[in-house]
């Protein structure tokens, strides 16, 4: 009887030596091996026997490895395959992998990279359906139609190794979807980095995503280690990625594309094995059109793009996002017992076009727990801007945003004024400045901690 604790991989090449080579490599790594010569040969042996792995090359005497990974996608859908391209040939890779394949090898073959790639394929969980925990931080949640596809495409992006460029506006979600990849994949026990392109100046960007050598320029008093090796063997995810300036687009292609880079100071390159990741609120392939964005670049990190829904777009998961965000609020404030909403409160938020998504909806709450007098939000705690329609719209206000901030910055700092008036008029005794301000001890100690006041 077969002992089904060790791994089997199919290796499909017409080429004997290539073949040989991928044997001795999977059978010293503890896999066994069958070989097959031709896609037809190839399918025949997935029909008998059972597979863990499928390492195919690019041109088979009867067909291509595109058509096997087709075929693996819809019949063997657990099966990772990755294929083997001509050297150089980035259209191939990229074709392969957006038919469905784990990753890609390029000829002359990498026996470290061979072996990284085995072994990641090894790693990769069972696929899921990914039903949310009502508590979990670390999962998209919602029920709507827009959610559970969102919610597919994730799953299978996760058992692949190809580059992903994740796009929606701001606030609806980029990072945590970009996190679910990660966590459902083969590197989710290696590091996952996210940094925010935008942020850091550009005089320093080098620096962060390469690193440096002691003394190597005025100020490195030390060795650093870029963000690149910090998520080596995992997933680095490049949020904001429209903000690169073009000099750093080019470095960040080359990094990609020869998966090794070279610390400032260094004289050595070094072997990287990270996925990619990006995301930005942008239209990049305008951004492309007007030359602000390097095109080699866009083609290398949208290999696959992912679409993330508008919160106006799924208006039937607000309910769910606001029971979940209130007991989250309750925990990160320390209250016993988390606040509830009144059905026109959430009718009313139900309506509203929430140019800010998931974040403003927090931003709300997080606001309107602050300014409630009881433990139930009303629609007066939501201050939300006038004329908000009382039923779902597709229509997004373009000036919210900056509405929604000024008037949140006005009433904080008029309610921390208030606040301070009241605690000094009783030499700060809270007690009886709670009682002047119509509040309980326990909310006035929630709005201290909220406003900072010491």
């Amino acid at each position: 009887m077969e002992n089904k604790s060790i791994n089997k991989a199919l290796i499909v090449d017409d080429e004997p030596d290539l073949c040989q080579l991928a044997e001795i490599t999977l059978n010293r790594m503890g896999l066994n091996t069958e070989s097959a010569n031709t896609l037809a040969d190839a399918k025949q042996l997935l029909k008998n026997s059972d597979f863990d792995l499928c390492l195919t090359d690019m041109n088979l005497p009867d067909g291509n490895g595109i058509e096997l990974v087709s075929h693996i996608q819809k019949s063997y859908p657990d099966l990772p395959v990755a294929v083997i391209t001509a050297y150089g040939n980035m259209e191939s890779a990229v074709k392969a992998l957006k038919a469905g394949a784990f990753d890609f090898v390029s000829k002359p073959i990498d026996l470290q990279v061979l072996r990284g790639l085995v072994t990641s394929a090894m790693q990769l969980p069972k696929r899921t359906t990914n039903a949310p925990d009502a508590d979990s931080e670390n999962k998209i949640l919602g029920n709507s139609s827009a959610v559970q596809a969102l919610r597919d495409k994730l799953n299978k992006l996760a058992r692949s190794q190809a580059p992903v460029f994740i796009h929606g506006e701001s606030g609806c979600g980029k990072e945590l979807a970009a996190k679910m990849i990660h966590q459902l994949g083969a590197r989710a026990q290696q590091p996952f980095i996210p940094v925010n392109c935008g942020a850091i100046p550009d005089e320093l960007m080098e620096s962060e995503f390469f690193g440096h050598k002691k003394g190597s320029f005025t100020g490195a008093s030390q060795d650093k280690v870029g963000l690149f090796m910090a998520a080596d063997g995992g997933t680095l995810f490049l949020d904001e990625v429209a903000d690169l300036p073009l000099n750093m687009q080019v470095k960040l292609l080359r990094a990609i594309q020869e998966k090794s880079i070279r610390a400032i100071g260094e004289h050595l390159e070094q072997k990287i094995d990270v996925r990619i990741l990006s995301a930005s609120h942008k239209d990049l392939g305008e951004l492309v059109k007007k030359g602000a964005f390097r095109e080699d670049l866009y083609y290398r990190i949208n290999v696959i793009e992912l679409e993330i829904p508008a919160l106006r777009d799924r208006s039937e998961d607000i309910p769910l996002l606001i029971e979940f965000l209130l007991n989250k609020l309750a925990r990160e404030n320390n209250l016993e017992i988390p606040p509830s909403i009144s059905p026109q409160a959430q009718t009313l938020l139900k309506g509203y076009p929430f140019p800010g998504n998931i974040r403003e909806l927090e931003n709300i709450l997080e606001r309107a727990i602050t300014l409630a007098e009881k433990s139930c939000i009303q629609v007066e705690d939501l201050h939300l801007p006038e004329n908000t329609p009382a039923t779902p719209t597709q229509a997004p206000q373009p000036d919210t945003t900056q509405t929604i901030s000024h008037s949140t910055a006005n009433l904080a700092e008029q309610e921390k004024n208030s606040i301070v008036v009241a605690l000094e008029k009783h030499r700060w005794n809270k007690t009886a400045a709670a009682k002047e301000l119509g509040l309980t001890l326990r909310q006035l100690r929630y709005r201290l901690q909220k406003l900072n006041i010491e």
